[in-house]
């Protein structure tokens, strides 16, 4: 088994005069949820379809699986799964038989396809609308059914672009555990594209964040979150006057510190401590009676790159 399920280096693709994935290198562990952030217009889709073979580089390398993708593209196609934006379902044909005829097209054995089949649906609380027309389906079960088929023939890495795109809060939610159920029980790698930043931040292992085709940051959740988002710290007590937020907000480590009523809030960069915090407080003559400690969210994180990518030109981070 390959230690990476994806390994790109200094990845190119231009449409015209645009640099739609410009230079990306990134590593993907076999195993990982993977999800891929970024604007729309980022670069995300088309940074999916040269994995998949179905674009030529313009430069750099990509294996996927141990893979070419110049070279090996039908081998990859083989061993992966795939939800693009269409869920390309046939709508004449029942949820069982939409199944049954991709397990057809990968050569499973009929009494294999049939136990596969009934183990997916089963899992994803469909298998009572197995014989339903596919039109019939709500949107959030028409996805649950794509979702079957990309993973019908066990692959070793599923791409689902945007798979919770147009769902109801519900109906998202309960895609979301399915995916992260299947992927945890079948080892499956997952390559996820999303505009949902809190469903990135509860099932991803690894995000990678992509503006105009570079990429910001790859890193676990929470790690994206201290290195971007600082740290927020709650305080409850009195004395927050004025000349004290002034001397907080002289010291290079503080964002911001805001007071509401008897509650004051600063936000950390790198290298806050807040013992350093207390001790000043104290000294101001302040009286404290919590303190709490809490990180930013990973939106917030995502917001932050956005806005320092966008100062320094659009230049990517290493």
């Amino acid at each position: 088994m390959v230690q990476y399920a994806i390994e790109t280096e200094n990845m190119v693709r231009v449409f015209g005069q645009v640099r739609a994935v410009d230079g990306i290198s990134m590593r993907v562990p076999a195993g990982a949820i993977f999800g891929f952030l970024g604007p729309n217009g980022a670069g995300k889709t088309t940074t999916l379809r040269l994995l998949l073979g179905l674009l030529e580089l313009n430069g750099g390398s990509a294996r996927v699986l141990g893979y070419d993708v110049a070279t090996q593209a039908a081998s990859i196609r083989e061993h992966t799964g795939v939800l693009l934006e269409n869920d390309g379902l046939y709508g004449r044909l029942t949820v069982y038989d939409n199944l049954d005829f991709m397990g057809q097209v990968y050569h499973l054995p009929p009494r294999q396809r049939q136990e596969r089949i009934r183990q997916l649906l089963e899992h994803l609380g469909l298998w009572e609308r197995r014989d339903a027309d596919v039109t019939k389906l709500s949107k959030g079960m028409k996805q649950k059914v794509a979702v079957a088929r990309a993973l019908l023939h066990r692959p070793s890495l599923v791409f689902l672009d945007e798979p919770s795109a147009g769902l109801d809060p519900v109906a998202a939610v309960a895609l979301r555990q399915d995916i992260q159920n299947l992927a945890r029980q079948e080892g499956t790698t997952v390559f996820l594209t999303t505009h949902n930043l809190a469903e990135a931040e509860r099932i991803c292992d690894l995000v990678g964040v992509i503006r105009k085709g570079q990429l910001l940051a790859l890193a676990a959740p929470s790690q994206l979150r201290d290195s971007t988002s600082g740290t927020t710290v709650h305080f409850s007590g009195q004395g927050f006057s004025q000349p004290v937020l002034d001397r907080l907000c002289a010291l290079p480590f503080v964002r911001s510190a805001t007071v509401a009523g008897d509650q004051l809030q600063v936000e950390l960069g790198s290298g806050g401590a807040v013992p350093e915090l207390v001790a000043l407080l104290v000294q101001e003559g302040v009286q404290i009676d919590e303190v709490h400690k809490g990180s930013g969210s990973l939106e917030e994180a995502f917001v932050t790159l956005m806005q320092e990518n966008q100062e320094r030109g659009g230049e990517g981070l290493s």
